[in-house]
């Protein structure tokens, strides 16, 4: 899980450090009167549109963000295994923090954290910030889950602890003082922040609570009044990715079809989706100048542009114009002989998932 453990003197596991989130609000659309549409936003609105190649660098200096090669192999097989569970997104080591959109530094004064999908490169723009950092030991017994656990958020994972569907009533001045005290040290509002806020069910990618998933930490006996069974007893997820986890992520990140139509300039593309599906094109442009991709129709969507540079796709540039009463829209210089790929994901259409896209 996101935490690391031991155990007492009776066997039981028991909490030690944990994984703490930045604070990030969660988008404002109160001014949209249509609550599906809302909410259908606000449930893909930090994942990746899928296939994006999730480019990821570790620090080296300052030297406190830096690793041994031991705990950088720990983050790059917790980085496989997601792979091959068998997922549309794929990840890439780059060797410039100018190049990557994950950024790992290894600060063991700094916790565990990670931002959660998106806001990876939304809240952490700057090459010279971490957007994910290991606070402790990767080789132990426990790393493993911890890499697990963080590359969980990068891929848009809330913890599942703060799933409202786990029915989960604290006994939150207890966790209050065992959080505040060591080895955590956390003031009420960080412990209400990562323990005790419900994340709104629009917002959880999957809608049910996994005790075992990768995400829930592990909790002490009386730190939970319901359900009753953990009052006596630890909550101790199983290690490693649970079943609902695999199947989930597969949901949100299916495998991508090798081939896809092209997009042609001036030609109209009409499509007919439904929220949460995505639509692929390959663009092989004519000559070098100055082009627009536009979407039409009433349509929340996330478009995204790639470069395939000899099969890995590097990031040039996006729009998201969901929540607002516009199109998204790219326009960017593209080069003759370069082949680039726009990925477009629906969260909300009025007229039945009806819309078209143009590159001109």
């Amino acid at each position: 899980m996101g935490n690391n453990k031991k155990r007492n003197g009776n066997g039981e596991k028991t909490v030690q450090t944990l994984c703490s989130l930045p604070e990030i609000q969660e988008r404002d659309l109160s001014h949209l009167s249509d609550r599906r549409r809302a909410r259908l936003i606000l449930s893909l609105s930090r994942a990746w549109v899928n296939g994006t190649t999730l480019t990821y660098y570790f620090f080296d200096e300052p030297k406190k963000w830096s690793a041994n090669k031991a705990q950088k192999e720990a983050v790059r097989n917790a980085f496989m295994t997601w792979k091959e569970v068998g997922i549309g997104l794929n990840f890439h080591e780059v060797s410039n923090a100018e190049d990557a959109i994950i950024k790992i530094g290894f600060d063991q004064s700094d916790g565990s954290w990670s931002y959660v999908g998106r806001d990876c490169i939304d809240h952490a723009s700057n090459p010279n910030e971490r957007t994910t950092n290991y606070g402790w030991d990767l080789t132990t017994p426990h790393g493993n889950d911890t890499a697990l656990h963080e590359i969980g958020h990068i891929l848009g994972f809330h913890h599942a602890h703060q799933n409202q569907r786990a029915g989960i009533v604290w006994n939150e001045e207890e966790v209050y003082r065992r959080l505040g005290g060591s080895p955590n040290f956390w003031p009420r509002e960080v412990t209400h922040w990562n323990i005790i806020r419900k994340i709104p069910l629009a917002s959880a990618i999957g809608t049910d609570w996994d005790k075992d998933s990768i995400m829930q930490y592990a909790f002490e006996s009386g730190m939970i009044n319901t359900p009753e069974e953990y009052q006596d007893n630890p909550l101790i997820p199983n290690p490693g990715l649970s079943p609902i986890d695999i199947q989930t992520i597969k949901s949100l990140y299916p495998e991508v079809e090798p081939d896809i139509p092209e997009l042609n300039e001036f030609e109209s593309r009409a499509f007919n989706v439904s929220p949460g599906d995505q639509l692929n094109f390959h663009i092989e442009t004519k000559e070098n100048r100055k082009y627009t991709i536009q979407t039409f129709g009433t349509l929340d969507t996330i478009m995204v542009l790639f470069e395939d540079k000899d099969g890995t796709e590097e990031y040039i540039s996006a729009d998201d114009d969901s929540g607002q009463d516009f199109n998204s829209q790219i326009t960017t210089r593209l080069h003759k002989g370069k082949k680039y790929i726009v990925r477009l994901r629906l969260f909300y259409a009025e007229n039945q998932g009806r819309g078209s896209i143009m590159l001109y």
